[in-house]
């Protein structure tokens, strides 16, 4: 690459990191091409992107973002994972084609909201649901003491009717 496209690729880079939510590097060593290749699409069928970047394009990138130094991990082959439509897509991803893959690629680091996250703090978010089971767990939270508050009012409601009937009844009994 000339002076200029390095320019020009670290600035589009730089934008492409900041808007991602979550931005995880990894060490691809050991994946062919075609394995590269299988684990792109999954990324990219999971709303994220899989980028192998040379470490100083990526601290040149870094440096002039309001991301945190990841200087220390910028050492080897690394892959640069972008969670563009959310973190525990592109983790869960990344993780559950590792498995398959003798391992490989291995997390070094990863960025949540400006927040350094480790190994194991990245393995932790991909065990996590997805989004939709965890809206409709929230859903179904919400929606049980709403429920219950629901029956009780009604019950309220039933026991008030059958004691206006008891005392219209009464009324009737004692002008009889």
């Amino acid at each position: 690459m000339k002076r200029t496209e390095k320019e020009s690729f670290v600035e589009g880079f730089r934008e492409r990191l900041q808007e991602a939510p979550a931005v995880f590097l990894t060490d691809f060593s050991g994946l062919d091409v075609k394995s590269m290749t299988v684990l792109r699409d999954e990324l990219k069928k999971n709303g994220a992107e899989y980028l192998v970047v040379k470490n100083r394009l990526v601290l040149r990138s870094i440096q002039e973002s309001d991301l945190p130094d990841l200087s220390d991990w910028l050492t080897g082959p690394t892959g640069v994972v972008l969670g563009l439509s959310g973190p525990v897509e592109a983790a869960r991803t990344v993780s559950d084609f590792a498995k398959s893959h003798d391992d490989r690629p291995v997390f070094k680091v990863g960025v949540l909201e400006n927040a350094v996250l480790d190994q194991d703090q990245i393995q932790r978010l991909a065990k996590l649901p997805p989004k939709d089971q965890l809206l409709a767990i929230l859903a179904g939270a919400l929606e049980s003491p709403m429920s219950a508050l629901a029956g009780a009012l009604g019950a309220k409601l039933q026991e008030m009717v059958g004691l206006l009937k008891a005392l219209q009844e009464e009324q009737e009994g004692g002008d009889a």
